[in-house]
């Protein structure tokens, strides 16, 4: 109703990326933490909660650089582009996540990606490329 959002965390060219449990929605892919907006939050408060939510990062330790908008029109999904401190840690909070780890952007095509993630992919890697990260 409120659209979703993702954190798409970067460091040191690589990406965090999530690898979801088989049972869950478009499960056994790789993907960022993300979901549904609640009414009270704006796209970057729902996709530090989601994170924190899903793989436990301190939303203190990103800097935010942009959001890239996918419009579907009666909804959208926001993904945050955020820098992560070099003290930012990951892990798997719940059973929703198999693992989590940092993949190379050249390297995020050879994983099994979340159908939507892999549209938006290329772009996303586009994005980072232009902005030299």
């Amino acid at each position: 109703m409120h659209g979703a959002a993702g954190l798409l965390l970067i460091r040191d060219g690589a990406v965090l990326l999530q690898h979801r449990a088989p049972w869950v929605h478009n499960g056994d892919t790789w993907g960022i933490p993300g979901g549904a907006r609640d009414s009270h939050e704006n796209v970057l408060e729902a996709a530090i909660r989601e994170a924190e939510e899903e793989i436990g990062i301190d939303g203190t330790l990103l800097e935010t650089i942009m959001t890239y908008s996918d419009d579907h029109t009666t909804w959208r999904y926001d993904t945050i582009i955020a820098k992560a401190h070099p003290d930012l840690v990951a892990h798997e909070m719940n059973d929703e996540s198999l693992e989590v780890a940092w993949i190379k952007f050249d390297e995020v095509m050879n994983k099994e990606l979340h159908p939507s993630f892999g549209r938006s992919w290329p772009e996303l890697h586009a994005l980072l490329s232009k902005l030299l990260i």
